[in-house]
């Protein structure tokens, strides 16, 4: 119809939709960078054993969400998965939370109380933040880590855990064992499989599909039909560092969700002080900003992905010619979608992307 290309089924649309979501989302993780991707790629294999895990990343970059994931993918997901945030609680409430106690243990246990190894049995026990657990409740620790065996307070006699434990820390735990800060044989225990978890300004390429995750979260939510950012909110997201990672790109969302009363977040619906911190950021340091090859594959990205493949539609709206974008996507070896906007299947092609395009700077 006057040269516009439409869907002739939108059950196509709609599987192909679901087809694209599914390729960058793993157990509620988003994402297409090269880390990301490894991460799915490991995710499977570390869960299917029952070793010990430690998840290392900054606050906010998903740690949970990966160890939510290891244990849904594991034998024992049919058993719980019991989180303890160590960081929170004092030494004497900690251990009372994790081994439990029994009536009479001290003044005011009036009964029984299971703690969190017994509340995971058979499942995961995921210990957050442990970096912060003092040096006696280490010693502790080792010992359920060394011979599976835990006591409750007041308890004579130990009490065998089937337990998998995952941990995870936002602290360089070497760092902290070469200071004397942290016991060697329970860092030893606990990194038998260590995940990194990059921060959202080591893989800026994942902020559009994780708006997308995001918008669509919120549009459930809150009844709304909110279908996107404009150019210069998506330009200020992928040029802010974020140092609250992931949480902070889903705050300011939901920001903006309040504000917005059309079906397009602007600019002025983002937190007022964003584009001062982003005028204010030393962009000469690593990591600071996309460079421009990787800011360009960005959009390439989310336009095609926003097209579903249609590459008229990504050119139009990218406002460059269509023989352009063929270029361009062959110079990048960009992953388009095998169908294209007609819902007519093309001939299916793997394109891997060049490292160090999708890479960030590094001076």
């Amino acid at each position: 119809i006057g040269g516009v290309e439409t869907f002739q089924d939108l059950r196509q649309l709609e599987e192909l939709r679901k087809k694209l979501t599914k390729e960058h989302t793993f157990a509620d993780i988003v994402g297409q960078s090269a880390a990301i991707t490894k991460l799915f790629e490991l995710l499977p294999l570390i869960a299917a054993s029952d070793s010990t895990v430690l998840i290392q990343g900054a606050s906010g970059t998903g740690k949970e969400l990966v160890a939510r994931a290891i244990h849904d993918l594991s034998p024992r997901r049919k058993k719980g998965f019991v989180a303890v945030n160590c960081g929170a609680l004092p030494d004497t409430l900690l251990e009372s939370e994790l081994f439990g106690y029994l009536a009479g243990a001290f003044t005011d246990a009036k009964r029984d109380k299971p703690g969190r190894f017994a509340l995971a049995e058979g499942g995961t026990l995921f210990l957050d933040e442990l970096g912060d657990i003092s040096p006696a409740m280490q010693v502790r620790l080792l010992r359920v880590l060394q011979e599976r065996v835990y006591e409750p307070l007041g308890a004579v006699e130990p009490v065998r855990a089937d337990v998998r434990i995952l941990t995870a820390t936002n602290k360089d735990l070497g760092d902290l064992v070469a200071k004397g800060a942290f016991r060697a044989d329970l860092y030893y225990r606990i990194n038998v499989v260590k995940l990194e978890v990059p921060p959202l300004a080591e893989r800026r390429e994942d902020i559009p599909l994780l708006v997308e995750h995001f918008l669509a979260r919120y549009n459930r939510l809150y009844d709304r039909e909110i279908t996107a950012l404009s150019k210069d909110a998506m330009t200020l997201l992928l040029h802010y560092d974020f140092p609250g990672n992931v949480r902070e790109l889903q705050n300011l969302l939901e920001h903006a969700f309040v504000l917005c009363r059309g079906d397009t977040i602007e600019p002025e619906h983002l937190p007022p002080d964003l584009t001062t911190r982003c005028a204010v950021c030393d962009h000469t340091g690593p990591h600071r900003e996309l460079n421009l090859q990787a800011l360009e594959q960005v959009l390439l990205r989310e336009a095609l992905r926003k097209h579903l493949g249609n590459r008229a539609l990504a050119a139009r709206e990218l406002g460059i010619d269509l023989s352009t974008l063929y270029r361009k996507i062959k110079h990048y070896h960009l992953d388009v979608p095998t169908m294209d906007g007609r819902g007519q299947r093309r001939s299916a092609r793997t394109l891997e992307p060049r490292p160090q395009t999708n890479s960030l700077p590094t001076s």
